[in-house]
């Protein structure tokens, strides 16, 4: 098997180390350390090691193992959210990836959202034929997150009742408001909907649009939210928002909701 593959014993050995003490994911400092050698060393190795199919380049400086039979090294790919995970922590998964996970959209998308608390120069960053979009945020607003377990790795997701605030705070992250209402609905439709929760995460997050995009959207798709919309209707703010900033459209003034509504939103 050594000789078919080409890999001497001191290659496996180092092979070995990394896929019995590597991460899913890991740096060059990560390989150092487990297989006992130089930074220096360890960048050729994996240079060497990855040139043959034995390991896979996610980015500069970061690997991945690769199968051994995987029958193209080259293409062999990490899942994206425990790519997002190790580059871009500390972060979460959210707005339409989120909607995603719990299954309050249909609409698939080929990006995956982030909220990180780290700053990059890019907002959309490819990795590995993935696109994703960053939001930057404040450490203190990386919370109310539910962990779930990927190949043995831990992953943040927005809970249901987050991604809702998420994405009435910002349409864009929820794929523009037309695609927010959807989400809207079938939150309040599943059995995630926790009105409690929901209004004390709104009050957290400090937007009142929220409540004015919230108790809009309630009322015009009819969702049985009394409580819910006496409540938003009360802590809306004086002077108009806009229902969609994404949307250049002035649209109508709704004075019920003091909104802009320069979107269609499905009844």
């Amino acid at each position: 098997m050594e000789k078919k593959l080409g890999i001497n014993e001191k290659n496996r050995r180092l092979l070995d180390l990394l896929n019995r003490f590597g991460k899913n994911l890991f740096s060059i400092k990560d390989a150092s350390k487990i297989m006992g050698l130089s930074v220096k060393d360890t960048r050729l190795y994996l240079g060497y090691f990855a040139r043959r199919g034995w390991l896979a380049r996610v980015k500069r400086g970061l690997y991945i193992s690769v199968p051994l039979g995987t029958v193209s090294p080259q293409k062999y790919r990490e899942n994206p959210w425990i790519v997002a995970n190790r580059i871009f922590a500390p972060c979460y998964v959210g707005g339409w990836s989120a909607a995603e996970h719990w299954e309050f959209t249909d609409q698939i998308f080929n990006s995956i959202f982030v909220f990180t608390a780290r700053m990059f120069r890019k907002k959309n960053i490819t990795i590995q034929g993935t696109e994703f979009i960053l939001k930057l945020v404040r450490t203190k607003k990386i919370d109310h997150t539910k962990s779930i377990w990927i190949e043995n790795v831990k992953v943040q997701v927005s809970d249901p009742s987050k991604t809702i605030v998420d994405v009435l705070n910002d349409p864009a992250v929820g794929g523009g408001i037309r695609h927010v209402s959807d989400i809207v609905r079938n939150y309040f439709g599943s059995e995630y909907r926790n009105d409690i929760e929901l209004l004390n995460y709104i009050k957290e997050n400090k937007n009142r649009t929220v409540y004015k995009r919230l108790g809009y959207i309630l009322e015009i798709s009819n969702i049985e939210a009394p409580e819910i919309i006496k409540e938003c209707h009360k802590n809306i703010s004086s002077g108009y928002s806009v229902l969609d900033p994404a949307i250049k459209t002035k649209g109508s003034f709704n004075r019920r909701w003091n909104l802009r509504v320069n979107a269609k939103v499905e009844k």
